[in-house]
């Protein structure tokens, strides 16, 4: 009982709210670590998405006579960065270049620009790239996706 004029909370109206507390916290957690993960697949998706396109834009542009490229590389780009820092079109006299890439995006899973590499002469499971060309890219995680699928087969 508190006497007349004294203000504050009782020890056990303090248990109450820390215990209401941590319960709240408790369940936010698993929530919120849920949220960075899909947040973080989302982001993968996109930019798997974003350099697959752009590799296959230099590979139609290839075909298409459009662009200078080697024989031995099939059509497809050597490097990613060569998508960034772009190709000269084959009937520009004064070298215009054409860029198919703004910046290679970041892999959300490792956050870096490292990305894993398979050229089309290269098994599609393969963690070793050949270096003859690009034809694929996957991400280095070695984290598995929620649905039990590894990050790396995206």
């Amino acid at each position: 009982m508190r006497k007349r004029g004294q203000r504050g909370m009782t020890l056990v109206e303090l248990i109450v709210a820390f215990t209401i507390l941590s319960i709240l916290t408790t369940m936010a957690v698993p929530l919120a670590r849920y949220k960075v993960r899909r947040d973080k697949e989302r982001d993968l998706t996109e930019a798997l998405r974003t350099i697959r396109k752009a590799i296959d834009n230099y590979k139609d542009a290839s075909l298409a006579n459009k662009i200078q490229t080697k024989l031995d590389a099939d059509g497809y780009p050597e490097t990613l960065q060569q998508l960034v820092d772009g190709v000269k079109l084959s009937q520009s006299a004064d070298g215009k270049v054409v860029k198919f890439l703004r910046s290679i995006p970041i892999d959300p899973m490792t956050n870096s620009r490292d990305w894993g590499m398979r050229s089309e002469q290269d098994d599609p499971l393969s963690t070793a790239w050949g270096g003859q060309n690009v034809f694929n890219i996957y991400t280095k995680s070695t984290e598995t996706a929620r649905d039990g699928t590894p990050y790396s087969t995206w």
